[in-house]
């Protein structure tokens, strides 16, 4: 296996130091290394902090800014971080507004994160929302339900506006389990992923095959069907997400297409290219857009497409200022 690192066992802890140091004017660490958050702090505001194992970069570290996260806690790859790093971040980052703690819907997390904020409850005020987007989760292993995949950016993004806005706790938490019933994702993969400890693809796919419904831990999806062209995948995607979502006709839609980290460019263009026609043909418009590399597993060559269904207040919250290692729009 060839991969840019010098041991396994450090390659999270210089990867997040090379992202502090390429990005210090928006972001540094926190106490003793635990966590990146914001390096200007907003007081009076709720913080928002979320979280979760690496390999999924640029999420969530990449999100932390002006607009987003006030923090992020990182875990060894694939593997939540620990109750410790959650409590340094919530009390670093509370600026008296209590905190606001964006969860993707796998048990290590969930697990992790509910344990920091009993412990932390006594002194902070501390809320949680579960994000769960993904259309099915097949035979996962990792979560109950739905899990929480690249429809976090955008409750994230959401989220990160409303509390720069001056919303309170209780309006962000109302939002964001609104948001889960009309986000939703399927990821489908061309390949395993290599995790650096092991040196061994996850799963191992024929040049005839792709894994249908995958998640972002390199685990397999629902189904191990025949490869197909880029239209056909694109359609078998849509109609699952919106047999499920049900968007009526005319309204208008937030289209992510998010690469899985061994996914050209130009094909995550073409994906969206194909997407678009698609739901065009079917009467849906698309009032906003997002394509690239943003919730990846490691190097796995596969895709998601993510549709929201966003009202004029969301369509505004999405367009609001951000300035993050990633995204970065408005004033």
């Amino acid at each position: 296996m060839k991969k840019f690192m010098n041991r396994s066992e450090t390659l999270v802890a210089e990867s997040l130091a090379g992202l502090v140091a390429a990005h210090e004017r928006l972001v540094t660490f926190g106490a003793d290394g635990k966590f990146v958050r914001r390096r200007s702090l907003r007081p009076g505001k709720v913080a928002l902090i979320s979280g979760g194992g690496a390999g999924h970069e640029p999420m969530h570290v990449g999100f932390v800014g002006r607009g987003m996260l006030d923090a992020a806690c990182t875990g060894h790859v694939f593997t939540s971080p620990t109750p410790d790093q959650i409590i340094a971040a919530i009390r670093e980052t509370d600026g008296g507004e209590g905190c606001l703690l964006i969860v993707k819907n796998y048990d290590g997390d969930v697990m992790n994160f509910e344990m920091a904020a009993e412990l932390a409850a006594t002194e902070h005020r501390i809320a949680t929302v579960v994000v769960r987007d993904d259309v099915d989760p097949g035979g996962s292993t990792r979560s109950q339900d739905r899990r929480g995949v690249a429809g976090t950016i955008v409750v994230e993004k959401l989220l990160g506006a409303a509390a720069e806005a001056g919303w309170g706790l209780d309006a962000l938490c109302t939002l964001a389990d609104d948001l889960n019933g009309r986000i939703r994702t399927m990821g489908v993969s061309l390949r395993g992923v290599t995790v650096p400890d092991t040196e061994r693809e996850t799963f191992v796919l024929s040049e005839n095959e792709m894994e249908v419904g995958v998640g972002i831990h390199g685990e397999p999806g629902r189904a191990r069907v025949k490869f197909a062209a880029a239209d056909e995948i694109v359609e078998t995607m849509l109609e699952s997400i919106l047999s499920d979502l049900a968007p009526p006709r005319g309204e208008g839609l937030l289209l992510f297409i998010n690469g899985f980290g061994g996914t050209p460019v130009s094909e995550l263009y073409l994906a969206y290219h194909s997407a678009r026609a698609r739901l065009h043909s079917l009467g849906i418009t698309v009032a906003r857009s997002l394509v690239g590399t943003y919730v990846t597993s490691l190097d796995m060559a596969g895709l998601s497409i993510t549709v929201a269904r966003l009202e004029e207040r969301e369509l505004s919250l999405w367009d609001a200022p951000v300035d993050t290692a990633v995204l970065r729009w408005g004033g």
